[in-house]
C-alpha cells in the first residue's frame, strides 16, 4: 500500500493566546452520546460561565439555531455534540470568521482527540470559552459541505446507516463488508482516478479525510498528526481480483473527484446521508479558527 508522505508534524507551537469572547453561545445536543451532555452538566455550568446555551429540541434543525445566532451577535460559537453536529456549527463559524468551540460529548469525539481537546473531561472544555488559546486549522469539503474528520463512502458509507453503528461500529463494518462483496451483491459503482493515474471503477470502500489519517507511523495509528497540512487524505480498497495491483491505496491531495451513476451513501464525519454525484472533494486550508483551554496547549496533550 502507498502511504502519504509525513508533514511537518504537530504545529502545537502555534497556539496563541485570545480575550474572552463577549457574546459567546454553545449549541447542545441533549441525546449524543446517550446523554453526555446531560449527564457532565454541560448546560448549567456553562451558563455559570457567562455563556448563552441553546439546546436542540427534537425536530429542530441546527443550521438554523445557529444562523439565527450569528444573526443576533454571537462572537464565539461552541458545540457539545457528536462529530457531525460539530461539523454544522463549525461550518457557519468558518463561513463568519468566528472561533469555535468543541466540547467533546457525543460518542467518539474523533475531532476532539485530534484537536487535543481532553475527551475525559467534557465540562473542562468549557474553559476554551475563558481561559483559551487559538489557532487555525484546515476544513475539508465534499460537493459545498463541511467536513471535520471524513467522508465514507461504500462499505463504511453503508455501515452508518445501520442501527448498531454507535454501539459497534466494527463489527457493523465487517457485516456489511460480507454482504457487499458477497457473491450475490453488486459492489457500489464508485469511480476515481488516484494519485498515479490508475482508475478504480471496483471499489469497495473509499474514505477522505481532512488531513491524512497515521496508518503505520507515530503518533498512532486512526489519528491525524497535523490538521493544518492543506491536504485531504485518501484511502482506498478495491474488490479483491486477481489484477496486478495491490487492493488498498492511500496518498495525500488538494482535491479529488469521485463519479457514480446514482446517488451516493456515504457517512460525514458519522453521519448518513446521500450525495448527488460527482462528488468533488477539497480541502480549505486555515479556514477554521479553533479554541481550547489553554493548560491543554501548554501541556501538550493531544488525547
Amino acid at each position: 500500500m502507498s502511504l502519504p508522505t509525513p508533514g511537518p508534524g504537530p504545529t502545537w507551537h502555534r497556539w496563541q493566546r485570545v480575550d474572552p469572547p463577549l457574546h459567546p453561545v454553545l449549541f447542545v445536543n441533549p441525546r449524543s452520546g446517550n446523554g453526555l451532555a446531560v449527564r457532565a452538566g454541560v448546560e448549567d455550568r456553562a451558563r455559570s460561565r457567562g455563556i448563552n446555551v441553546v439546546t436542540l429540541a427534537p425536530g429542530q434543525s441546527l443550521t438554523t439555531l445557529v444562523d439565527a445566532a450569528v444573526k443576533s451577535g454571537a462572537d464565539a460559537l461552541g458545540m457539545a455534540g457528536g462529530d457531525g453536529s460539530l461539523a454544522v456549527v463549525a461550518a457557519a463559524a468558518a463561513a463568519h470568521g468566528l472561533p469555535f468551540i468543541c466540547v467533546p460529548a457525543g460518542t467518539r469525539n474523533h475531532f476532539a482527540a485530534d484537536l487535543g481537546v481532553d475527551r475525559k473531561d467534557v465540562p473542562g472544555a468549557l474553559d476554551a470559552y475563558i481561559e483559551g488559546v487559538e489557532r487555525r486549522i484546515d476544513v475539508g469539503e465534499v460537493n459545498g459541505r463541511t467536513f471535520l474528520n471524513n467522508v465514507s463512502l461504500g462499505i463504511y458509507g453503508e455501515a452508518v446507516r445501520q442501527a448498531a453503528y454507535r454501539d459497534a461500529k466494527v463489527r457493523t463494518i465487517l457485516e456489511t463488508a460480507q454482504r457487499v462483496l458477497g457473491p450475490s451483491r453488486r459492489v457500489p459503482a464508485l469511480h476515481l482516478v488516484d494519485d498515479a493515474g490508475r482508475e478504480h471503477a471496483r471499489l469497495a470502500l473509499v474514505l477522505v479525510s481532512n488531513n491524512p489519517y497515521a496508518l503505520e507511523r507515530p503518533p498512532a495509528r486512526g489519528t491525524r498528526a497535523s490538521l493544518d497540512g492543506g491536504q485531504l487524505g485518501v484511502l482506498i480498497i478495491d474488490t479483491p481480483d486477481d489484477g496486478p495491483h495491490p487492493p488498498g491505496r492511500a496518498w495525500s491531495t488538494p482535491h479529488m473527484d469521485v463519479s457514480a451513476p446514482s446517488l451516493v451513501p456515504a457517512g460525514i464525519d458519522g453521519e448518513a446521508v446521500d450525495l448527488k454525484p460527482p462528488l468533488h472533494f477539497g480541502i480549505r486550508p486555515m479556514a477554521l479558527r479553533v479554541r481550547i483551554p489553554a493548560r491543554r496547549a501548554r501541556t501538550g496533550h493531544r488525547r
